[in-house]
């Protein structure tokens, strides 16, 4: 009997693991994908309730193949949601993208796609919470996924970014601290019915999850915390600008044409041990843009890149790689950082749309923890974007709903 519950325990456990459902990585044929909302803010958007989404990518095949998209809807932990689909959509999905067009006078060809709604097809979402746009093939095979997510104003969320109080990260370290208020919604048993998400940057992937309120003050919850709503602060971005293709710049160092254009940025070096610059990033994004036309959706160049970093310091196993919005800040084998004992530089090489880029790189560990500092360094005044996400779940529903979405900078920290 004992063998029996242990097998159907971890049967449970398996198939509760086996449902949380993770973004699938585009192929290396489909590049620059832009999925943002009403802002600027590419790679998992949040968006209000009503507002419209977009979706751009490129396909350099270019054989302007048929792609379709789905929306299905998520609770807290990212585990499929009990609703149907016509309770969260106005209308339907799996319905193919019919707005593209090949590229215009390159030498890369390719098929751009371009997706927006609510639309003719898909009206509107009826529900916040967490969603995933999936992009399939005319064989219905995932092509890739991303993460978005849909929230209701009913609570109002005030974020203060801090210095840490440990003195041993004052330094190092930014506090996110919030309250939540709803003067017109009564929660009740926030310590079981609300979940917060704290995101640095707008990456889902280095976000904080399940923190409880410290206490309230009559409808208001207070977070407070030090060191379990604290980030590294790391530090900003490195960039490059590529929108006139035929000339260098204070980051593009060399110029070659083959088959395809080749920029060669000039080799970066470790930060970590410099004191802190300030240099105006984007925070990790990238934006489409060329001096040689007037569509850059369809007319900017593909660009080979070239990546060179010195670095000394022993890595004890672990890899280095680019990060960046340009690929959603995922490491792959695209992104590692080689060593070439010839010239004693790290390099890689991506193929890259003409634009401007933010960059950096970080130290994967061997554990598969993520080391954002090791090269840039962290100091607390770097300026950073944190975000805070409200999920409610009242007792007895079927749904994680978001009622409330905040954002601050760290321009103006405070001790």
């Amino acid at each position: 009997m004992n063998t029996i519950l242990s097998s159907i325990c971890f049967l449970w456990v398996t198939f509760s693991i086996a449902q949380v459902q993770e973004e699938v990585l585009p192929p290396n044929y489909i590049k620059s994908i832009i999925f943002k909302g009403n802002g600027n803010v590419s790679g998992n958007p949040v968006l209000q309730l009503g507002e419209s989404i977009s979706l751009e990518f490129d396909d350099i095949i270019g054989d302007e193949a048929n792609y379709y998209y789905k929306i299905e809807h998520f609770n807290y932990d990212w585990t499929p949601s009990e609703l149907k689909k016509s309770e969260y959509l106005n209308g339907f999905d799996n319905v193919r993208i019919s707005n593209y067009n090949n590229s215009y006078n390159t030498l890369q060809g390719y098929t751009h796609y371009n997706l927006t709604f609510p639309n003719k097809d898909t009206k509107s979402l009826k529900l916040s919470g967490n969603y995933m746009l999936k992009i399939l093939n005319e064989n219905e095979e995932l092509v890739f996924s991303r993460k978005f997510m849909v929230y209701k104003p009913i609570a109002q969320v005030k974020l203060d970014i801090k210095r840490s109080r440990d003195l041993k990260y004052i330094n190092s370290r930014q506090v996110v601290n919030f309250s939540i208020n709803s003067p017109d919604f009564l929660i009740r048993n926030p310590e079981s019915t609300i979940k917060v998400i704290i995101t640095k940057n707008h990456n889902l992937k280095s976000a904080i999850h399940n923190i409880t309120p410290q206490y309230t003050i009559g409808n208001e919850l207070i977070y407070k915390y030090d060191q379990e709503t604290s980030f590294l602060a790391g530090n900003e971005y490195l960039q490059f600008d590529s929108k006139d293709i035929r000339s260098t710049t204070l980051d593009i160092g060399r110029i070659e044409l083959n088959e395809l254009y080749n920029h060669f940025l000039f080799a970066d070096r470790s930060r970590a041990t410099e004191p802190y610059t300030y240099n105006p990033d984007i925070n990790g994004q990238f934006v489409i843009r060329t001096l040689q036309g007037e569509n850059p959706s369809i007319e900017a160049e593909y660009v080979w890149t070239h990546f060179k970093l010195q670095n000394y310091d022993p890595l004890d196993g672990g890899e280095l790689h680019l990060f960046g919005a340009f690929n959603n800040f995922e490491l792959d084998e695209t992104t590692l950082m080689k060593y070439n004992k010839t010239s004693g530089i790290y390099e890689n090489t991506l193929l890259i749309k003409q634009g401007f880029y933010n960059y950096k790189y970080v130290l994967l560990n061997k554990d598969g923890s993520l080391d954002e500092g090791f090269i840039s360094g962290n100091f607390d005044v770097t300026e950073n974007e944190y975000q805070v996400l409200v999920y409610f779940r009242d007792l007895g529903a079927r749904y994680d709903q978001i009622i409330g979405f905040g954002n601050a900078s760290s321009l103006n920290i405070s001790n």
